[in-house]
């Protein structure tokens, strides 16, 4: 019969990449313990990424050599496995909008969850609990917009609102014009004066 780690990692490798391992899913396969114990051997030996405590992740098989997982996927994987909105940070946000040069240093998400960290093998991922107003939209343009300005915050604000309107489709506007309701007083008096005047 074979071992319960090489069962583990036949089951890991008929998942998609950034698929989230956790023991409580493997339990068909030996007692708690047992995939505990096993989980902890792979990760040591290399075989499987501990990302934070009790997930795992399969490295991937690349050319040259094996790798962690593409961060967003592994992310928005395990959004959906804890049942969280995990978007991007307003800085990375920004960058994207083109109202900024810069990049963090390390990745940073905002979740509606706890704030907590996560290893990429030499990569570490902060997420960082945020208020609902600076989730909402997520994986939308509009969402970016708000996470943006956030980073920006009051005195940049009408600026960076200038800058990214212009690229912004009507039906973007009108997400942005919808999540006044959510936004700090300081962001939606500006938001609603520029989509009012746009």
């Amino acid at each position: 019969m074979e071992s319960l780690s090489k069962r583990i990692m036949q089951h890991a490798r008929s998942l998609a990449e950034a698929a989230p391992i956790c023991a409580g899913a493997l339990l068909h396969l030996g007692n708690r313990a047992a995939v505990d114990q096993a989980l902890s051997r792979l990760a040591r030996s290399g075989d499987l990424l501990r990302v934070c405590q009790g997930v795992y992740m399969r490295p991937v098989e690349t050319r040259f050599g094996t790798c962690a997982p593409s961060v967003s996927m592994a992310v928005d994987a395990l959004a959906g496995l804890w049942g969280e909105t995990i978007v991007p940070c307003g800085g990375a946000a920004a960058n994207v909008l083109g109202l900024t040069t810069q990049t963090p240093v390390r990745p940073v998400y905002l979740t509606s969850g706890p704030s907590r960290r996560l290893q990429f093998g030499s990569l570490k991922v902060e997420l960082r609990h945020a208020p609902r107003w600076q989730l909402v939209a997520p994986n939308r343009r509009a969402g970016d917009v708000i996470r943006a300005m956030a980073w920006l915050g009051p005195e940049e604000l009408l600026k960076g609102l200038e800058t990214v309107l212009p690229g912004l489709s009507p039906q973007e506007v009108g997400e942005l014009a919808d999540a006044r309701a959510t936004m700090p007083h300081w962001m939606a008096e500006q938001v609603s004066k520029v989509v009012t005047d746009g």
